[in-house]
């Protein structure tokens, strides 16, 4: 079974099987509120997934918010280190595009919200070769009110709360291909809000 987890969003957690069939799946919509449900989730994912070895973890990479996006690799880097088994560090817009293409045909954009009057969007089409939703447009920040004419005429998929199944299955093909869709650096959508001190001044005599 692949365990896959991500807080890019809310906090979603869940088990595939060897086919890609869903095993569990839960999630909380809270956007700030990772650290205090996400051991519950997984206590949760794994009693409703019942029997079953878990032989990898899917980590979603982001984009998203500093604090809550490595709570998240944070609690995926931990079970994996507890069972020894890998991390499947994976894009998570990757798992919303797939959710996406059981509808979409044409190119679309996936769109979060960024907060702070901006938005995060990767632009999509199709599927590629391995079955993974292929990228045209890299993940750029823009302003929300920005967001349509950045686009210019192509269709956009706001996404409020991801799919850790789908996210599951995305790092499933990424596995079956020998693919690394993303490295172990999270995909932050700004730099965090502290900056190291500086020097203590000196005291003349």
């Amino acid at each position: 079974m692949i365990l896959a987890v991500d807080t890019s969003l809310g906090t979603a957690v869940a088990l595939i099987d060897a086919d890609g069939a869903r095993r569990a799946d839960v999630s909380a919509a809270d956007p700030l509120g990772h650290a205090e449900v996400i051991g519950d989730l997984l206590v949760n994912v794994l009693d409703e997934a019942g029997a079953g070895e878990v032989t990898h973890v899917v980590a979603g990479m982001g984009p998203g918010p500093f604090t809550g996006l490595r709570i998240g690799i944070a609690a995926a880097r931990a079970f994996a280190l507890g069972r020894g088994i890998p991390v499947i560090p994976v894009p998570s817009h990757l798992a919303a595009a797939r959710t996406a293409l059981e509808t979409e045909t044409q190119p679309f954009a996936i769109v979060t919200d960024a907060r702070r009057r901006e938005v995060a969007i990767t632009v999509f089409d199709g599927v590629d070769a391995d079955g993974i939703p292929q990228v045209i447009a890299d993940t750029v920040l823009v302003k929300a009110v920005d967001a349509d004419a950045h686009l210019d005429g192509i269709r956009r998929i706001d996404v409020a709360t991801l799919s850790a199944s789908d996210l599951a299955r995305v790092g499933a093909r990424a596995l079956a291909a020998g693919r690394a869709l993303a490295d172990d650096e999270p995909l932050y959508l700004r730099h965090p809000d502290v900056t190291l001190p500086g020097a203590p001044k000196k005291v003349g005599s």
